[in-house]
């Protein structure tokens, strides 16, 4: 059984333990430590991206993680020891629906959960963000906030690797291709007046575009590039992710992995030419995942998909999206499109 320290500051420490009281978002105050309990803390706040400040640690040595709204890793693990507090700071969208733009609305507010082998929350402020960068992650299911264990997207995980002032909207939605994000309203209709001058829109869309033809997909993803161009913000190309599909020779040259459709459309090859020809940013993910795969051999690429679980080579685990939202991340700092100083390594 994980053991729960919720070491809170002495003006705020009560005998009977910590109560969870609704926010009031409009006071002007940061709101803080009195919404949380010895699990978490809910914050009522409308949506909206805020900035949270922690605390953490304890009388006893600590290890605490931060996740929030739809199991979106908001904070790596982090030690402190006996007696020592260390702060940390992280930006947060709060949106309706709160997880995939498809599914529930989700709990009203702002909701994190601490995690850890030992969690211990000092401190915690939450304050409307005024000056921050989105990161909009338009996708698939191997992207999106996946509702429920074991499943999980990269996106999901890539926020624990920014800091405070760069925040994630994840808008991927299971089951979309080119086609579908763009007809639904609920996804690009949605997203497109979002978009701020300066915002990063991330599209990786290719899993579902099984009967796309060749001048159909291009043309969506023109149409994504152009509509993100139109808002000020700066697209993004991302090739998928690999499925877990291995030749007998140990080696992901097959269609299956590579995402090439039973029309013979090479998905990745088109989106590094739509790329080239568009003069957008590119991050390979097709490339860097089979790469990896290929490294980790048949019996340990099992760990990064849900082969074990489910006998899933398509969708990652919480280990594999984590592993995969660390490549995003190196890619987005390669290429300069997050200051080094905006990511955590690690």
């Amino acid at each position: 059984m994980r053991r729960f320290n919720l070491a809170v500051l002495a003006a705020v420490t009560l005998s009977a333990g910590l109560t969870a009281v609704p926010a009031q978002a409009h006071s002007g105050r940061p709101l803080g430590v009195e919404n949380c309990t010895t699990a978490g803390c809910h914050f009522d706040v409308p949506p909206g991206t805020y900035d949270v400040r922690v605390r953490l640690g304890g009388d006893t040595a600590s290890s605490t993680a931060i996740s929030g709204e739809t199991r979106r890793s908001l904070l790596p693990e982090t030690a402190a020891e006996a007696g020592e507090r260390v702060s940390r700071s992280f930006t947060v969208n709060v949106r309706t629906p709160e997880g995939e733009p498809t599914g529930p609305d989700g709990t009203p507010g702002l909701d994190l959960v601490l995690g850890g082998s030992a969690p211990a929350l000092a401190d915690i402020k939450v304050t409307p963000a005024r000056h921050v960068r989105q990161i909009f992650l338009v996708g698939d299911s191997t992207v999106c906030d996946q509702p429920g264990d074991p499943y999980s997207g990269w996106g999901q995980q890539l926020p624990q690797y920014l800091r405070k002032g760069v925040s994630v909207a994840n808008y991927a939605d299971s089951g979309e291709s080119t086609v579908t994000y763009l007809s639904e309203p609920r996804l690009w209709a949605t997203v497109q007046p979002l978009i701020r001058p300066g915002d990063l829109v991330l599209v990786q869309l290719a899993h579902n575009d099984k009967t796309t033809d060749e001048a159909t997909y291009r043309a969506n993803l023109e149409t994504l590039v152009a509509g993100v161009r139109e808002k000020g913000g700066n697209p993004v190309l991302v090739t998928p992710i690999v499925r877990r599909w291995f030749n007998s020779d140990g080696t992901l040259n097959n269609g299956t992995a590579l995402l090439v459709n039973g029309l013979g459309v090479d998905h990745p090859a088109v989106i590094r030419s739509v790329a080239a020809a568009e003069d957008v940013p590119l991050i390979d993910l097709t490339a860097k995942t089979k790469t990896l795969v290929e490294s980790l051999g048949v019996e340990g690429s099992k760990a990064i998909y849900l082969y074990n679980e489910k006998r899933d080579n398509t969708h990652t685990s919480v280990h594999g999206a984590t592993v995969y939202a660390g490549l995003v991340r190196d890619e987005l700092v390669a290429q300069g499109l997050v200051p080094e100083g905006a990511v955590r390594v690690g």
